[in-house]
C-alpha cells in the first residue's frame, strides 16, 4: 500500500540512501541504470507502480559501423521502474532523436512524432519507446530521473505551486506550468536547462519531478535528497488535523469488513455488464483519515491531479452516502443503484462536454474508486492487480490532497486537460494493443480441497485462463505450499487461500466472506474436498458412515449454499462444478458409505441446477475414477483397502484401474481439471444439470 508522505517521525520523513557504491562499481552503465531504477521504484513515496521514468545516455558501438555513438537508454512503454530489467528499456540513437526537431511541425501535430521514434531504434531493440522519450532525450544531461513523489505532486497541485517550489528549493529546482507529456514538453525542458544551467531539476505543475546529473549515483542521490527535502518541509508545516479534521468515527475492523462484504458483490454485479470486474478493499490509516474527514466530499469532487492518478482511478471517485454512527447497511445497499446511475450520468456528461471530433468512443462510465465514510475504499477493475494498483494510486492522490490543502489550495487538473489525457489518441492506441482477455479473466474460482491433486490441478488450469482463485483446504501445510507455488507461477494478486473444514457451517460462511472482501465475489465454485473409506457393509461403523456423509454430502451442501447465496447477490450468474465420482453412479464393493455419499452429491447438483437456472447459475458434475497421482485420498488406508477389495497389492492398483477401463488409459488430475474448465467456461454456457465422466470408460457408470 502506498505510504503517507508526511509521517510523524523524523526517521520516516526522509528517504534512506540505498546506493551501494561497491556493488554498483562492477556494473556497466545500463546495469547501473537498472539498479538505480529498481532502488527508486522500491519505495512508493518516490513513485507509484508503473509511474515515473529513468534514462541514461551511454556511448555504445554501432553494430553497423563499429563507431562509438551516443545511445539513450530509457524506460520502455508500460514498464515499472521498481521491477524493470535491461530488456525493459528502449534504446535509441541520440543523433536521430535530435534530428526529429527538424521534422516537428508544431503543437497541433505533436502526436505524429511518436511514429518517428521506431526509426531511431538502436540495435533492433524490440522494446517500444514511451511518450516520455523526448523529455529524457532533450535534457542535456547524462542521467535523468522523472518521478511522481506524493510530496512533490502536493507542491505541483497547489494553487501557488511555483511560489512554493521557489520557497522550498530556491534556485536548485525550477518550475514549469502544466503541459501534457510529449515532444513539446521535451523542448520546454531543453530550453529550461539551457537557460538555467545551474538548476538540478524542475517541478512540473500537476505532474511530478525531473532531476538530472552526470552520473547514475549522483542522479539517484539528488532525486532522494530533493524528495526528502519536500517531505521534511511538509512535516514542519503541520499545524492541525488534516482535511479539516474528523467528521465521523471509523467503524471497528470487523464492522468495516462486514460493510465491504455487503457492498462489494452488489456493486460488482451492477458494473460487470460488459466485462467482469474484480475488487479490492483498503481501510489503511491514510484512507480512513480521508473518508472520515470534514473535507471528504469537497476534495473528492475536485478530482485527481497527476495524469498517472486519474488514468488509473478516473477523474474522481464515487462517495457513498453512509453514516457510520447509524450504520444502516440495508439502506446503503438499497441506495447503490441510484448512486451508480448518477455517477454514470455525470461521467457521460463529462465526456459530452469535453469530447473532440476524433475522440474515441466513451469507455466504461462506472466509477473505479468507491469511498465509504467510516469504512474505507473499494476499487474495481478488470483484474485484481489493476484494482489493487488503482487503490494505491488513489492513496497517492489522498496524500497529495493532504499536503496541498494543508499549505495552499489543492487544485485538480482542469477537466478538459484531464479528458485530453484520458481520451488521448495515443493512449487509445495503447489500449487497443493490449492482448485480448483470457477466457476466465475477471472471474473468481473458489476451490475446496484446493491443496490436493485434483484441486491444485484445477486451480492451475483456471489460473492459466485468467481467473483468480481461492484455494480452501483443511491441510494447512499443504495449503501454504500450494498457495506459494501457484502465486509464484501466476502472481500474488491472483491467489488467496482459506483454511477450511467444509463440515463447519460458520467456517464455510467465513471463507466466502474472505473471498468476497479479497476479490469482490465468487463466480465459480469447484466443490472437491473429499475423503475415502472402505469396509464390508456389515463391518461399516456408524462413524465411517457419518464422516462420509459429513464431508461429501453436508460439506458440498454448505459450500454450494454459501456460493449460491453470494451469486444471487451479484446477479451475474455463476458456475458450480461438483467433483463426484464414478462411484456415485456405479456401486463398488466394500464402499457403501463412500458410494452413497457420492450419489448424494450428484443428486444435490441436480436439485441445485433446477433452482439456479433462473439466476443464470449453472451446476454440473465431473465424475472421475481412479485418479491416483497426486491424490491425498489415495495415500494410506484407502489405497490398501481398495487393493484388498480386489485381492491385489497396493502397487498393482493403478495398473489394475488402467486395464479395467475401456480405453485402457490412466486418469490424471489434469484430466479432471480440463473437464472443470470446460464446465466453468462459456464453452458450456448452455449446459446445466449434466455429468461428465472422466474415467477412461466404464460401462457401469454410463449416465444413460
Amino acid at each position: 500500500m502506498a505510504s503517507d508522505f508526511s509521517p510523524t517521525t523524523d526517521a520516516q520523513s526522509t528517504l534512506a540512501d540505498l546506493w551501494d557504491a561497491t556493488r554498483a562499481s562492477g556494473m556497466s552503465e545500463p546495469e547501473r541504470l537498472v539498479y538505480r531504477s529498481n532502488l527508486l521504484g522500491s519505495d512508493k513515496r518516490i513513485t507509484n507502480f508503473g509511474g515515473g521514468n529513468t534514462s541514461a545516455k551511454v556511448m555504445e558501438k554501432d553494430p553497423l559501423t563499429g563507431e562509438e555513438v551516443e545511445v539513450l537508454w530509457v524506460k520502455g512503454s508500460g514498464g515499472d521502474v521498481g521491477t524493470i530489467r535491461l530488456d525493459g528499456f528502449a534504446t535509441l540513437y541520440m543523433e536521430k532523436l535530435r534530428a526529429l526537431k527538424g521534422l516537428y511541425r508544431g503543437l497541433a501535430h505533436e502526436d505524429e512524432m511518436v511514429g518517428y521514434l521506431p526509426h531511431c531504434t538502436f540495435n533492433l531493440n524490440p522494446r517500444a519507446a514511451s511518450i516520455d522519450t523526448p523529455l529524457h532525450a532533450f535534457v542535456p544531461k547524462k542521467h535523468v530521473d522523472h518521478m511522481h513523489p506524493d510530496a512533490i505532486i502536493a507542491i505541483a497541485a497547489s494553487e501557488n505551486s511555483k511560489a512554493l517550489t521557489e520557497q522550498i528549493f530556491g534556485g536548485d529546482i525550477g518550475w514549469l506550468p502544466w503541459k501534457k507529456p510529449g515532444f513539446e514538453l521535451g523542448l520546454w525542458l531543453e530550453k529550461f536547462c539551457l537557460e538555467n544551467p545551474g538548476a538540478k531539476g524542475v517541478v512540473l505543475e500537476s505532474h511530478g519531478l525531473f532531476t538530472w546529473a552526470d552520473t547514475a549515483e549522483d542522479c539517484y542521490r539528488l532525486t532522494i535528497a530533493i524528495i526528502s527535502k519536500a517531505m521534511a518541509w511538509f512535516e514542519a508545516q503541520k499545524t492541525g488535523p488534516a482535511f479539516g479534521g474528523e467528521k465521523v468515527k471509523a467503524l471497528a475492523l470487523s464492522e468495516r469488513r462486514a460493510v465491504a462484504e455487503r457492498l462489494m458483490p452488489i456493486i460488482r454485479g451492477m458494473i460487470s455488464a460488459s466485462e467482469r470486474k474484480l475488487g479490492h478493499f483498503d481501510d489503511s490509516a491514510a484512507v480512513l483519515e480521508f473518508v472520515c474527514s470534514n473535507r471528504l466530499q469537497e476534495l473528492a469532487a475536485l478530482g485527481t491531479s497527476c495524469p498517472d492518478h486519474f488514468l488509473r482511478t478516473k477523474i474522481r471517485p464515487l462517495v457513498l452516502d453512509f453514516d457510520p454512527a447509524n450504520p444502516d447497511l440495508e439502506a446503503l445497499a438499497a441506495g447503490l443503484p441510484a448512486a451508480i446511475a448518477a455517477y454514470r450520468e455525470d461521467y457521460a456528461a463529462y465526456y459530452a462536454r469535453c469530447k473532440h471530433a476524433d475522440s474515441p468512443a466513451m469507455r466504461d462510465p462506472n466509477a473505479v474508486v468507491y469511498l465509504v465514510p467510516g469504512v474505507g475504499m473499494i476499487t474495481f477493475a478488470r483484474d485484481k492487480a489493476t484494482a489493487r494498483i488503482s487503490g494505491e494510486f488513489y492513496v497517492n492522490a489522498i496524500n497529495v490532497m493532504r499536503g496541498a490543502s494543508s499549505v495552499s489550495r489543492y487544485c485538480g487538473l482542469p477537466e478538459q486537460e484531464a479528458f485530453d489525457i484520458e481520451y488521448w489518441l495515443l493512449e487509445e492506441a495503447k489500449l487497443q494493443r493490449m492482448p485480448k482477455p483470457k477466457s476466465l479473466a475477471g472471474k473468481v474460482a473458489f476451490i475446496t480441497g484446493g491443496a490436493g491433486g485434483i484441486g491444485k490441478a484445477t486451480a492451475n488450469r483456471v489460473l492459466q485462463e485468467g481467473a483468480c482463485v481461492v484455494i480452501a483446504d483443511i491441510d494447512e501445510t499443504a495449503l501454504a505450499a500450494a498457495e506459494k507455488e501457484l502465486a509464484g507461477l501466476y502472481g500474488k494478486d491472483q491467489v488467496r487461500s482459506a483454511r477450511l473444514d467444509v463440515t463447519d457451517e460458520a467456517a464455510v460462511d467465513a471463507s466466502f466472506s474472505h473471498a468476497t472482501v479479497e476479490f469482490g465475489g465468487v463466480d465459480i465454485l469447484v466443490s472437491n474436498a473429499g475423503i475415502s473409506s472402505s469396509a464390508p457393509y456389515d463391518e461399516t461403523p456408524l462413524s465411517m458412515w457419518d464422516r462420509n456423509m459429513d464431508i461429501l454430502a453436508k460439506g458440498y451442501f454448505l459450500t454450494s449454499r454459501a456460493a449460491f447465496r453470494l451469486m444471487k447477490k451479484q446477479k451475474i450468474g455463476g458456475e458450480m462444478v461438483f467433483i463426484a465420482s464414478k462411484n456415485g453412479l456405479a456401486a463398488s464393493p466394500n464402499a457403501a458409505a463412500y458410494c452413497t455419499a457420492k450419489a448424494a452429491e450428484i443428486h444435490l447438483a441436480r436439485c441445485l441446477a433446477l433452482e439456479g437456472a433462473e439466476f443464470g447459475i449453472r451446476v454440473n458434475v465431473v465424475n472421475p475414477d481412479a485418479v491416483l497421482r497426486g491424490s491425498k485420498i489415495w495415500t494410506g488406508e484407502w489405497r490398501e483397502q481398495r487393493a484388498a477389495a480386489y485381492n491385489m497389492s497396493p502397487d498393482e492398483l493403478e495398473e489394475h484401474y488402467r486395464k479395467r477401463s475401456m480405453l485402457k488409459r490412466s486418469v490424471y488430475p489434469e484430466d479432471i481439471a480440463e473437464a472443470v474448465f470446460f464446465l466453468s467456461s462459456d464453452m458450456s454456457a448452455k449446459s446445466t444439470g449434466n455429468i461428465i465422466n472422466v474415467d477412461a470408460g466404464n460401462a457401469q457408470s454410463f449416465t444413460r
